[in-house]
């Protein structure tokens, strides 16, 4: 294959060579992700998988798929490139996690304005590691090099992820009932939603991210590059040992539009507002922008990064499961999703 070679396509912007190049250097990332499950290789036109199906009665496959969005800018100006694939894994499992479901494996799309080999593969290192973290295998990708479309330096990525889980147990909001437990699970940052106030609030074109902020204890872009935490592993040990009632991902739209999606009609989530652990970074996004509290809620995971829901007496054995955990509310009876007070 490394004997194909376009000049003329070269000519245009093109490198195809570039990408076989980018292809040799992932793959040992990509080794790092294999499961049982993993029939093919990388390299042939679709990845094959062999689902484990023990103890699967009824099998539903769960998908989800997501971007960094402009949090990417942030990589670009710091040319750090290897943690915002694991933002990318963890905006797609997080998701499929809420239903139940065990991520399974995971592809990712990559469109760049230049195909620079080396900075692929950093990019798919990390998505690797978020494969790792999740427990899925990475098992294809596409990079498309589209010069003119893209700047130069800059590209965009994007995954899909497909995970499993039996049709009987499947995570809905059918059980939950009044006096039911929501618990919080600590976010690690901004994760990556809203990154579009976040540019604005800080002026990143402008500002030198390498500055130490005391507040944060690291500088501003070290924090905004944190990754997104992913919950695969602490939501699955949960799963297997008590019944959860529901789970939020808590992404854009913060507190207001995310927890309510997993609250059946006629029931709301009552948050107890200083109960929430608010990261320091929310608090230096606030101030320095004079974002009103409510926005914030409503952009922001402001600490939680996942809402899940439990009955009281289960509260206690959830507590013990889920790393730093804690309560920050419960299910009561009304309309309008969730009441922060």
């Amino acid at each position: 294959m490394n004997s194909s070679f376009s000049e003329s396509y070269k000519a245009a912007g093109v490198d195809i060579t570039a990408g076989y190049d980018s292809v040799q250097l992932m793959k040992k990332h990509i080794k790092r992700t294999m499961n049982s499950g993993v029939v093919s290789d990388i390299g042939g036109f679709g990845g094959l998988f062999a689902p484990d199906m023990t103890g699967i009665k009824n099998p539903v496959l769960v998908s989800g798929t997501d971007g960094v969005g402009t949090k990417l800018k942030i990589a670009f100006l710091m040319d750090k490139h290897d943690t915002v694939g694991i933002d990318c894994v963890a905006m797609c499992v997080n998701d499929i996690i809420c239903a139940g479901a065990k991520p399974m494996f995971f592809l990712d799309y990559i469109a760049c304005g230049k195909n620079v080999p080396e900075k692929i593969a950093s990019i798919v290192s990390g998505v690797a590691e978020g494969c790792v973290q999740s427990g899925c295998a990475l098992i294809g990708g596409e990079t498309a090099e589209m010069p003119g479309f893209y700047p130069i330096d800059e590209y965009d990525l994007a995954g899909f992820s497909v995970g499993i889980v039996d049709k009987d147990r499947v995570i809905d909001n059918t059980k939950t009932k009044e006096g039911d437990i929501i618990i919080a699970m600590p976010s690690s940052g901004v994760h990556s939603n809203g990154f579009s106030l976040v540019r604005k609030v800080f002026d990143v074109d402008n500002k030198d991210l390498n500055v130490y902020i005391d507040e944060l204890g690291k500088t501003l872009g070290e924090e905004l590059l944190t990754p997104t935490k992913i919950y695969v592993k602490q939501i699955m040990d949960l799963y297997n040992t008590i019944t959860i009632k529901s789970v939020s991902h808590i992404t854009g739209g913060g507190f207001y539009e995310n927890i309510p999606r997993s609250i059946p009609d006629g029931y709301q989530a009552k948050i107890e507002k200083s109960a929430v652990k608010v990261l320091p970074v929310f608090n230096v996004l606030q101030k320095t922008g004079n974002i009103p509290e409510r926005d914030m809620f409503n952009t922001y995971n402001m600490g939680v990064g996942m809402s899940v829901v439990v009955s009281k007496n289960d509260a206690d054995k959830a507590l013990e499961i889920l790393d730093n955990a804690y309560i920050i509310g419960e299910i009561v009876k009304g309309e309008g999703g969730v009441t922060l007070c």
